[in-house]
């Protein structure tokens, strides 16, 4: 058809109107707002290379430096500690094998660092991976090259600092003037690692090559090489050293990052008359900052091209829009043509050559709604699934808003609410006891009562989720926590009376859109975590809760040290005593819950490891501590594997047992003045305390206690007759803390007090 009301003029007219409104607006938008934004894109990539700088040059030297400090300070067979010992100094062979430990360092790390050092404060001594051990090291001429970090670490409160640059000899020995420098920076941290640098046992310093540092900014800003420093907090000068002849000029522009508090930031400066745009980025492992100075027409020269640019694009746009038109008006009208075609071979009759295609295809698609009508049982069949995919929509961050919308309208919901709130149930504590078909049960059933309840300005709709649990979206006019506890009454009752299972509900926030209903549900999941951990709650609910998720507080680390040593030990009772007060500080205390479950497991890896050291065959305790479905059955679990251990491991002590005793009797003989607690004694012959208690009523007769007293009586008898010794010195000599006590027991033994049985000797 040719006619002017043909679908084919309405389309090529169409096509031209469009592309000659959108190019001639595009062309005016462009040269007005492209320019603009192509100026803030170069500043934009400017501070993009340099915070990519800053990141290369914390990642590849400042961190991987600390790093080394770390492997050196926690390195277990370096001794490091003892070097501030003056025993330690004077065997030779240690100090060379710490000097060679250094080495190694230096050697594997050779890109970035010139030298490790160790000096320690009170002695005044320093060993080196360079210059090997020196002693009144920070007095002579060589003193200069470590005069900055050894004064600055004196008087340092903090437990670390970097130095700027220097020049440092290579051999800061020699006399002889001249020679090849070294551009040094130095890393100085203090041992322990948590004293202050005036207060360190141990000051380990790392020479840091200025180079690795500056290659780095020469690799990634070539261009801008010249213009780019590295300053600390006080103004010093990094990188380039303070001998640079350029700093002076910027040194005016330096000083506004170090009195900025942004970490990075951009601004315009005027160096020598020239308009430059100063840019910088933080440093955070050394406090510095890095600024780089470039000239402004950097940013400008470029955008004039680009406005000529845009403009002979958009002439070409309009050009290609006019010959794109037409193909795509006659690439567009085929398909009407070929369905137009389909519909007179399909109605059985022409239409009339004028009549306009569409109004065709209109009357063919009003025919066509009357068939699909008849369709309409069939998608009631999907309905579940359509349901299922609308409350995960509700439920997502990453759905749009018009998703949501249609999720709402494909559950039935008509109308705006003013408050929405999202419940969550958890089944998972039935799991262990019920097919997976009676869990589905419950689901059900609970779903439909939930969907069954009437009440006025309210709508509630649940869905099981993929985890097995159930969403419980809640539409009311009104916030109110009393229609959530009916609810929650309600889903609990569901769950007992037909089934006898356990279930437990999360409360989210109430929010006033249904676009928010994934906060709400977050805060759900979020309160659900402690489900494990508080396994007598029906409801979980309150601030309380949310608190802990944003605390700090930590579990006594001497409580999971305890646990290891009484482990080593095999003291059941403390033990099981440990394992509850871990467990009741997690029930009770303000801990993240995924920072509990950090600490059951880390707790079971060690139980694990202790168990694969003393060569103890068991399953996989981890797999076993996944499948605790709370933290009273973990404990339970725990509790009993402990017993069975330290059962198994008495039971296999046994044929160990005259060895033992006879150990302990020659420990108690030999320390008769020490602690000879059953605990300490057990410890040192590697047995029970229960056990090694045992033993002594079953093999000896007596108890431990009464042992340990006759022993201590008869030597003291020995001495009373053997020696010139005051009563008050024998008592000390066997353990006896006050004479008072000492005298008391040997009375109880000999029927006579020491006095006594020594005036007895003299008179006989």
């Amino acid at each position: 058809m040719k006619k002017w009301n043909s679908a084919f003029t309405g389309l090529a007219i169409s096509y031209l109107s469009v592309v000659l409104v959108i190019v001639l607006l595009l062309c005016s938008v462009f040269s007005v707002y492209f320019s603009g934004h192509y100026k803030e894109e170069l500043h934009s990539r400017n501070r993009l290379v340099l915070e990519n700088t800053a990141r290369t040059i914390e990642t590849s030297v400042l961190q991987r430096v600390q790093q080394i400090y770390l492997e050196l300070s926690l390195d277990r067979t370096s001794a490091l500690r003892l070097f501030s010992d003056p025993s330690f100094q004077h065997n030779l062979s240690k100090v060379s094998g710490l000097q060679n430990l250094l080495k190694t360092e230096v050697a594997g790390n050779s890109d970035i660092i010139q030298a490790v050092h160790l000096y320690a404060p009170q002695q005044q001594v320093m060993l080196s991976s360079l210059y090997g051990l020196r002693y009144q090291a920070d007095q002579g001429d060589s003193a200069a090259a470590f005069t900055d970090w050894i004064s600055g670490m004196r008087n340092n409160s903090g437990g670390s600092l970097w130095t700027p640059a220097r020049e440092v000899p290579e051999d800061i020995y020699s006399s002889v003037p001249g020679g090849k420098h070294n551009t040094l920076i130095t890393y100085a941290h203090s041992y322990p690692f948590q004293s202050s640098g005036a207060e360190s046992d141990l000051i380990v310093a790392i020479d840091v090559k200025q180079s690795a540092v500056s290659a780095i900014i020469q690799n990634m800003m070539p261009s801008q090489y010249e213009g780019t420093f590295i300053v600390d907090p006080n103004g010093l000068m990094v990188i380039p050293d303070t001998s640079s002849d350029q700093v002076s000029s910027y040194s005016a522009s330096i000083s506004v990052p170090l009195k900025s508090a942004e970490e990075a930031g951009s601004f315009d400066s005027k160096l020598g008359g020239t308009s430059y745009v100063i840019s910088y980025q933080t440093l955070p492992a050394a406090g510095w900052k890095i600024v780089s100075a470039v000239p402004a027409s950097f940013f400008y020269a470029p955008s004039n091209g680009m406005q000529q640019l845009i403009a002979g694009l958009c002439l070409l746009a309009i050009l290609l829009g006019l010959f794109m038109s037409g193909i795509l008006a006659k690439a567009n009208y085929t398909p009407i043509k070929r369905l137009v075609g389909r519909i007179r071979d399909l109605s059985g009759h022409a239409p009339e050559p004028a009549a306009n295609e569409y109004r065709l295809i209109d009357t063919a698609f009003t025919r066509l709604s009357e068939q699909v009508s008849s369709l309409e049982e069939s998608l009631q069949a999907s309905a579940p699934v359509l349901k299922h995919n609308a409350v995960l929509s509700l439920l997502h961050m990453s759905s749009s808003r018009e998703e949501k919308a249609e999720a709402f309208q494909c559950l039935g919901i008509s109308r705006a609410y003013n408050h929405y709130c999202c419940l969550l149930v958890n089944t998972e504590r039935a799991w262990s006891l019920m097919s997976s078909a009676h869990i589905q049960n419950i689901m059900s059933t609970i779903i439909g009562a939930l969907e069954a309840v009437r009440l006025p300005e309210c709508r509630i709709i649940a869905e099981e989720l993929p985890d097995k649990r159930i969403a419980v979206i809640v539409c009311a006019g009104s916030a109110s926590d009393s229609l959530l506890d009916q609810l929650s009454q309600l889903i609990t009752r569901e769950g007992r009376q037909p089934f006898q299972a356990e279930v437990q509900l999360a409360w989210g926030c109430w929010v006033q859109e249904a676009a928010g209903l994934h906060n709400s549900y977050s805060e759900a999941q979020l309160l659900m975590k402690y489900a494990y951990f508080l396994p007598e709650q029906s409801v979980l609910k309150g601030s309380s809760l949310l608190e802990r998720e944003s605390s700090l507080d930590e579990i006594p680390q001497a409580l999971l040290v305890k646990f290891k040593d009484k482990l080593q030990s095999r003291q059941l009772d403390e033990l099981a005593a440990i394992v509850g007060q871990l467990v009741t500080a997690m029930r009770e205390g303000l801990y993240p819950a995924d920072y509990c479950h950090f600490i059951l497991g880390n707790t079971v890896f060690v139980y694990s490891d202790y168990l694969k050291s003393v060569r103890y065959k068991t399953g996989d305790l981890y797999q076993q501590y996944i499948g605790m479905p709370d933290i009273l059955s973990f404990q339970s679990w725990l509790t009993g594997s402990l017993t069975d251990f330290v059962n198994e491991t008495d039971k296999r002590n046994s044929d160990r047992a005259v060895s033992a005793i006879e150990a302990a009797k020659q420990y108690i003989s030999e320390h008769l003045a020490g602690d000879l607690s059953l605990d300490a004694v057990s410890s040192k012959v590697y047995i029970s305390p229960k056990y090694l208690s045992r033993l002594f009523k079953e093999e000896l007769g007596i108890t431990y206690t009464d042992y340990v007293t006759a022993r201590r009586m008869e030597h003291a008898k020995a001495l009373l007759e053997k020696s010139s010794m005051t009563v008050e010195q024998i008592a000390g000599s066997v353990g006896y803390g006050t004479a008072a006590y000492f005298i008391k027991r040997f009375k109880e033994m000999y029927g006579c007090t020491p006095g006594n049985y020594l005036r007895t000797l003299n008179e006989g």
